[in-house]
């Protein structure tokens, strides 16, 4: 497999490929301070964007890291989702510079996705008790865990809008996955797409305008890998969305927050 990390900038319309890797790579994030994070191979890299290579992160006894995977608001701490140590996916925390993970969700399976604008709370997907994977959150010590998506079939991809006032999540129910968002306390839920594509892992951009997420073929089961897909773009408010590109990719492609902090671009993994 050939995995190119690429940029796509939204005032030209252009993609450009930063790095090409024989292998597979994943769900880039963007470092206020010039470099992105990846995953492969159940690790984390760094990622230059002056110097693009990949820089090996020290995670501890984390070494089965997924591709949920994150920076805080003020860029001192990774998130990580990892099942090293309790078999199925287990949020943590360590400095961005690396080093031994602090377990925060007490409940596995949880796969962290969205970390909150005042840097108070996480947002994830998680299953509790055999039922369905759905949107909750919680306290950055694992306290308080909520669930803000009763009533759904499945929910993935949460992310915070940057005022704070929404978490934007795909969420299923009787067969179709669209776009939704949700107060942080539950509240004013809203549905937000509602076309033929299969849509997941909607990421609002940090200037409030804009929402960028993956759209699948209608019909597509769960967020598999392998398949020609559009990243589409549409306000943060509602309406109408446009495609950006198409690209082949899918599970790996832009299941994290990506964007750069000045909302002109954003990062994505495609493969060939």
């Amino acid at each position: 497999m050939i995995s190119e990390l690429c940029i796509h900038d939204l005032d030209s319309g252009e993609t450009r490929v930063i790095l090409r890797h024989e292998g597979h790579i994943e769900a880039p994030n963007w470092h206020p301070d010039g470099w992105l994070l990846i995953n492969g191979g159940g690790r984390l890299f760094r990622v230059p964007l002056d110097a693009p290579e990949l820089i090996a992160l020290d995670t501890g006894f984390a070494q089965r890291c997924n591709n949920d995977h994150g920076i805080s608001p003020e860029g001192t701490r990774i998130v990580i989702s990892d099942s090293s140590r309790t078999e199925k996916s287990c949020i943590y925390l360590l400095p961005v510079t690396g080093g031994e993970p602090e377990r925060v969700t007490p409940q596995v399976p949880s796969w962290w996705h969205g970390w909150s604008p005042d840097g108070a709370r996480l947002a994830y997907a998680g299953a509790r008790d055999g039922g369905p994977v759905l949107l909750h959150t919680c306290a950055l010590d694992g306290t308080d865990e909520r669930c803000l998506t009763p009533g759904f079939d499945h929910v993935d991809g949460p992310d915070y809008s940057a005022d704070g006032n929404w978490v934007w999540f795909n969420g299923e129910r009787n067969g179709s996955v669209d776009l939704w968002r949700v107060h942080p306390d539950g509240t004013g839920m809203e549905r937000m797409t509602q076309g033929d594509s299969v849509d997941w892992f909607p990421h609002p951009s940090p200037d409030g305008a804009s929402v960028v997420y993956l759209a699948y073929p209608p019909g597509t089961q769960g967020h598999p890998g392998g398949l020609d897909v559009g990243l589409r773009l549409m306000p943060q408010d509602g309406g109408e969305s446009r495609e950006l590109c198409r690209l082949h990719g899918g599970q790996g492609t832009i299941n994290v927050p990506s964007w750069s902090p000045d909302s002109r671009a954003f990062a994505f993994m495609r493969y060939g």
